[in-house]
């Protein structure tokens, strides 16, 4: 793409975010954003094969943007308090750009955004410093899986609900019994919970270098069916 096609595309890209922001998916029209990018329609179309299309790249550019971020950010020394950090910016992010959030829920958008499967990484990066500190109580599938599962839903209940009337606390709450769920309540493990010892234990095994990867994997295999 020449660098003339990739400046008129970013133009179009952000008016079109402006335009999502502001009044939802539904005013991101061809006609509004030619209007407003100062451009024919026929250009957009040029660009973008149709408006899903142009809706995905405003998605990707506004998510991508954030997920930078996130991933730029300092690391606490907690690594629990990194995750509710996490979760607290999460829910900042899709409470400020309901339009963006909406599109990223679509689960066909979603599948196939690179930057969603990028945030997803950053939460199962922050979920696996929690298992190598012994504090989780679930595998760190299991535990990524409950804490979009429940963020989502939080979401989606506040977006669902006129800004005048929402309770903020309901996601303290939400957070709060997902972490009763998912946590042990220190590191120390107790023997008697062996599903906290298990993923704490898986998480080494990659540096176990007196094992071949043959031995490595069939190590997780078991270590996976034993944390159930």
């Amino acid at each position: 793409m020449t660098a003339g096609r990739e400046s008129t595309r970013q133009r179009i890209i952000n008016v079109a975010a402006r335009l999502l922001g502001e009044s939802g998916p539904a005013a991101v029209t061809t006609r509004a954003v030619a209007q407003a990018a100062a451009l024919q329609p026929p250009a957009i179309y040029r660009l973008f094969e149709d408006k899903d299309a142009l809706l995905d790249a405003v998605a990707e550019h506004v998510f991508a943007a954030y997920v930078a971020g996130k991933q730029q950010a300092l690391q606490h020394d907690d690594p629990i308090a990194e995750l509710r950090a996490g979760w607290e910016t999460n829910i900042g992010f899709a409470l400020a750009n309901p339009g963006v959030y909406s599109l990223l829920t679509d689960v066909s958008r979603g599948a196939r955004s690179p930057a969603f499967r990028a945030g997803t990484q950053v939460l199962r990066d922050k979920v696996h410093r929690i298992a190598e500190a012994g504090r989780l109580r679930v595998s760190e599938r299991r535990a990524v899986e409950m804490i979009q599962a429940a963020g989502t839903g939080a979401i989606l209940t506040l977006l669902a609900t006129a800004p005048a009337e929402r309770d903020t606390s309901l996601t303290d709450a939400v957070y709060d019994a997902v972490v009763r769920a998912i946590l042990t309540d220190a590191p120390v493990l107790d023997p008697a919970d062996t599903t906290a010892a298990v993923v704490a234990f898986r998480t080494v095994v990659p540096r176990l270098g007196a094992l071949t990867e043959a031995e490595r994997t069939l190590l997780n295999q078991w270590l996976d069916r034993a944390a159930g």
